[in-house]
């Protein structure tokens, strides 16, 4: 298959058919994402390089009311892969999904896989911050942070009502996780945790009835409440 000779918009330096970068002077480069294999094809591309598709619509979208990046204050982009729209920080390269979004990602292999192939082609050079609360991009209230699903060890900002905010390579790591299993090995430790709640319940009831039977058996007093006492304790031990 023949490559077409591509140029930089910004320098006008010759670049390879998948540069994402401009390698002499940096530039970001519009890219197209194939819908067959999800590869880089260079703007201006009309066939994939890698599995000859025929280039469709750029994947980056001139949307406005997009809301400004939560740390760097500027205006974020729209990227879509597939079916899936993500808004992006070029500058920091953090990434801002919707709830419904986030929850599609998670749910499809598919789309699991779309998803990390564009962000292993767009993350360049991930610039860490130091932690600080950050406000959502819609309704500037500061998120909460929170470890994904309580054991991924990745803390990612989130708004209830709008969406969650991923620092530069959170994403991928969390579908990662997902992919080892993690969703399943946070639910039996969740369930693990809750049936050791129980049982410290049961035992705290166990050791309630014991002292009551023991409180009312002594009891000299005349009516005494022994009896409801033997009953409470003999309905837990058969509960």
């Amino acid at each position: 298959m023949k490559v077409e000779a591509l140029n930089c918009p910004n320098c006008g330096a010759s670049v390879a058919d998948k540069s994402v970068h401009c390698n002499h002077c940096n530039s970001r480069l519009k890219t197209m994402s194939c819908s067959s294999c999800f590869g880089t094809i260079f703007e201006g591309s009309k066939f994939c390089p890698l599995c000859g598709s025929k280039a469709v619509a750029s994947n980056v979208i001139d949307e406005k009311n997009l809301g400004d990046c939560p740390r760097c204050k500027v205006k974020m982009q729209l990227i879509e892969v597939d079916e899936i729209k993500l808004s992006e920080c070029e500058r920091c390269e953090g990434i801002w999904s919707d709830v419904d979004t986030f929850e599609a990602i998670c749910a499809s292999r598919e789309n699991q896989s779309a998803i990390l192939k564009k962000l292993d082609e767009i993350l360049h050079h991930p610039k860490f911050e130091r932690v600080q609360y950050v406000p959502c991009p819609n309704c500037k209230q500061l998120m909460n942070r929170s470890n994904f699903a309580r054991v991924s060890g990745i803390v990612i900002d989130t708004c209830k009502e709008h969406g969650v905010w991923f620092d530069a390579e959170e994403l991928p790591r969390i579908i990662g996780f997902i992919r080892k299993g993690g969703m399943e090995y946070s639910r039996q430790k969740e369930k693990a945790n809750l049936e050791a709640e129980r049982e410290k319940l049961r035992a705290e009831k166990f050791k309630a009835s014991v002292d009551r039977f023991k409180h009312e058996s002594r009891s000299d007093i005349p009516n005494s409440k022994t009896s409801y006492a033997v009953r409470d304790f003999i309905d837990f031990i058969l509960g």
